[in-house]
């Protein structure tokens, strides 16, 4: 039997002007400003929106839980970006994130270790927790590089 294991993330919200606040922990360093999108009436250009934030979430709990695997799995690599991409539409009659693509890059070393480098961008696509506790769908368009030596 699994031993029940739970963890808290406290996160302030202050709000500041029209539709526009500052996003602060007692646990971190840096707030961040928050605002509704420009393409909706009252959005704010040049702010993080809500929607910027939801698809950061998957990024980023993607490439730490690649970063996890990769070093269990001892695969060394010289750069890893995620490029990512939300879309919202209101197919449904309501607006919605409905799909989310990480298009993520990864440059190794080693042409013979293509394959396990595919195989841990795919297991952290699945085991990210933020993308497991989502109903968004997530898709995962990877590239892998083999450094240029010099």
């Amino acid at each position: 039997m699994n031993k029940l294991i739970q963890h808290n993330y406290d996160v302030n919200l202050d709000w500041e002007e029209e539709r526009k606040g500052r996003l602060s922990s007692k646990d971190l360093f840096n707030t961040i400003e928050v605002a509704t999108p420009p393409e909706f009436p009252g959005g704010i250009e040049g702010v993080w929106s809500p929607e910027h934030l939801f698809i950061a979430s998957v990024s980023s709990c993607f490439m730490t839980t690649f970063t996890a695997i990769a070093e269990y799995s001892k695969l060394t690599f010289d750069e890893f970006k995620v490029p990512a991409t939300g879309l919202m539409s209101n197919e449904s009659g309501k607006f919605a994130i409905t799909e989310i693509v990480l298009s993520p890059t990864l440059v190794i070393q080693e042409e013979n270790k293509k394959d396990k480098a595919l195989r841990i961008l795919q297991k952290a696509e699945e085991a990210c927790l933020i993308t497991r506790s989502i109903k968004t769908e997530v898709k995962l368009k990877p590239t892998i590089a083999i450094a240029a030596f010099n």
